[in-house]
């Protein structure tokens, strides 16, 4: 995947946790660590769709809110 690409990913994510009021604890429920939400945020890490899907659950959200940036 295109680094930039998952750069922006990150930068959504981390905007619509912070919108809600969540913390990355918050966010690394259901098998996904606090820690690798930070790498996710930071673009340090890949995320699967499966990962993707918990997040955008644990903030209420829809997957394709997390895409919308081009």
């Amino acid at each position: 995947m295109n680094k930039s690409y998952l750069k922006k990913l990150g930068k959504n994510i981390k905007k619509y946790r912070i919108e809600k009021g969540l913390t990355q604890d918050d966010l690394g429920i259901n098998g996904i660590s606090r820690s690798m939400v930070s790498l996710i945020e930071i673009a340090k890490s890949d995320i699967t769709a499966t990962k993707l899907k918990i997040i955008a659950d644990n903030m209420g959200i829809k997957v394709k809110d997390l895409f919308d940036f081009e």
